[in-house]
């Protein structure tokens, strides 16, 4: 029996404009400094330019863009004997949806282009395409896990 305290898993409740979970916690992932109605407006501005362009559903397009970046596989470090090895592991949801969010806004910022909307609504387009640095880091990832399969047996 672990003695570690129990992790308190909180209720999120859903946005007010798509009532969608999944973009309440993305939102929730894209704040800074408590600044939630300016994380709100880039979300919502970058839909709105997904909408216009692909002449589609922008929240389809979110979903199919979490969806491609999100890794199925990792590698994480194990100490065995002195030497460290890349041990690779299956991600949990919770933590798929975690990475896919970071990789796609840190990937956004560092785009070029005129504000942080149209950065992300970039990101996203390019993500849903299965192209993008959000993309090109997921496949990494899968390809550090691969070169580590021999390790597999130290889970």
């Amino acid at each position: 029996m672990s003695r570690r305290k129990k992790k308190i898993i909180r209720e999120i409740r859903p946005d007010s404009k798509y009532n969608d979970i999944m973009v309440s916690r993305f939102i929730n992932y894209l704040l800074r400094r408590g600044k939630r109605s300016v994380a709100e407006n880039i979300f919502y501005n970058a839909i709105g330019i997904i909408d216009e362009k692909r002449k589609g559903n922008g929240l389809e397009i979110f979903r199919k863009a979490m969806e491609n970046v999100a890794p199925i596989m990792e590698v994480k470090s194990r100490r065995i004997g002195g030497a460290t090895y890349q041990v690779p592991i299956e991600v949990k949801p919770e933590r798929r949806f975690a990475l896919a969010s970071r990789w796609l806004i840190t990937y956004a910022k560092s785009r070029s282009g005129k504000t942080l909307a149209e950065k992300f609504a970039a990101e996203l387009m390019a993500a849903a395409d299965g192209e993008g640095g959000a993309i090109k880091k997921r496949e990494d990832t899968h390809k550090m896990a691969e070169a580590n399969k021999a390790f597999a047996h130290f889970r």
